[in-house]
């Protein structure tokens, strides 16, 4: 199938990685529908890529917070009612709400797994029956190199990412019959706003653990989910992707 044929639904597509995936996969060609709670920014970067395309239609900004059921069923809704189709769906949205165990507040254990892991659960649920029926989709999930690595003070946030690789196993069994393919791509560290506020100090020594010798660029995750989601991705279902300089091997 063409890009050009193609709606992608992006969630937490105001910033970062997601805004990434947003402009990798309108610049192949393909309708993007941006997903997020800062529905100014999603307006301002819909234009963006409006005036890029010379197309109008190409983008459509919906406001989304992720953690209300009612809100993604209504986002998903406006969204099929606007192209009529969703061909691939980038599960980006993701939140942390750092803390040692012991400690951990069970509001910041439970915003984390709503937010990465039910989220995640939810929008794939809105896409799946269109998919069915047109016997394709591309669904990315995205997880992280901590839910192979663990990260002390994230207990949340890693189980809320490991979880999200055995929820995109179990869903590419289940619709691999229907042509749709389930994958995941797992950042490593990437130079994005949570990494910005950390010390140059904190930084050199995050990438001293990497051996390509450096952060990570949004685009580099963004090129992973583009590869998925194309046609040439047709035989890959299941599978976890690293995007992490080698970080883990």
């Amino acid at each position: 199938m063409a890009w050009e044929d193609q709606v992608a639904f992006v969630t937490g597509a105001s910033q970062g990685i997601g805004e990434a995936c947003a402009r990798i996969l309108a610049a192949a060609g393909a309708k993007v529908v941006l997903a997020s709670r800062n529905l100014e920014r999603l307006e301002q970067l819909a234009k963006e890529l409006q005036g890029a395309r010379n197309d109008p239609s190409c983008a459509f900004a919906l406001p989304l917070d992720v953690t209300s059921e009612d809100q993604i069923k209504e986002a998903f809704k406006k969204a099929l009612d606007h192209f009529g189709r969703i061909d691939i769906l980038v599960n980006n949205a993701g939140v942390t709400r750092d803390g040692l165990a012991l400690g951990m507040k069970r509001r910041d254990w439970d915003e984390v797994i709503q937010t990465n892991l039910t989220a995640t659960h939810l929008c794939i649920q809105q896409v799946l029956r269109g998919m069915m029926r047109r016997r394709y989709g591309r669904i990315i999930n995205i997880t992280s190199v901590v839910a192979f690595l663990g990260n002390a003070g994230q207990a949340n946030y890693v189980a809320s990412k490991a979880g999200i690789i055995g929820l995109t196993r179990a869903v590419a069994q289940e619709y691999a019959s229907r042509s749709i393919t389930v994958n995941a791509v797992a950042p490593g560290f990437i130079e994005t706003a949570m990494t910005a506020a950390l010390t140059p100090e904190a930084q050199e020594k995050l990438a001293a653990r990497i051996p390509l010798g450096r952060l990570g660029q949004v685009l580099d995750v963004a090129h992973a989910v583009k590869f998925l989601a194309s046609e040439e991705a047709g035989y890959i279902t299941g599978q976890v992707l690293h995007v992490n300089g080698g970080l883990y091997m």
